[in-house]
């Protein structure tokens, strides 16, 4: 397991439910490949309403279904990961998105306890 801690950076993107890579759901790929890069971690969350450049509305209110809701993927890690995502992102985003940077001070990076077998 890696060790992060301390003073680190906070990479937020925001693409399109939407939006693709390979045939495949942008999110999701992104997610996938920062796993087999070996990437301290990510978190994709799915919004519910939002609007970008285009001042389009995408809403998930029944009234008016979107089938592009906003997506942000978070990812915390040291400087040589954050190059090396900065060059993925060059590779995969090749629509419209939003990236933000911002130093962050992580205060506990730990995996959860392991599962263990269920005894009656």
């Amino acid at each position: 397991m890696r060790i992060l801690d301390g003073e680190q950076t906070l990479v937020r993107i925001f693409v399109g439910e939407g939006d693709l890579w390979h045939h495949r759901p942008l999110a999701g790929a992104l997610l996938e490949k920062l796993r087999a890069e070996g990437f301290a971690g990510a978190t994709m969350i799915r919004g519910v309403s939002g609007f970008g450049a285009g001042s389009v509305i995408h809403t998930a209110n029944l009234v008016d279904l979107s089938a592009d809701l906003p997506v942000l993927i978070e990812v915390v890690d040291d400087a040589a990961h954050i190059d090396r995502l900065v060059a993925i992102l060059d590779l995969m985003i090749t629509g419209g998105a939003l990236v933000t940077m911002e130093r962050v001070r992580v205060l506990r990076y730990a995996a959860g306890p392991r599962p263990g077998p269920v005894t009656p």
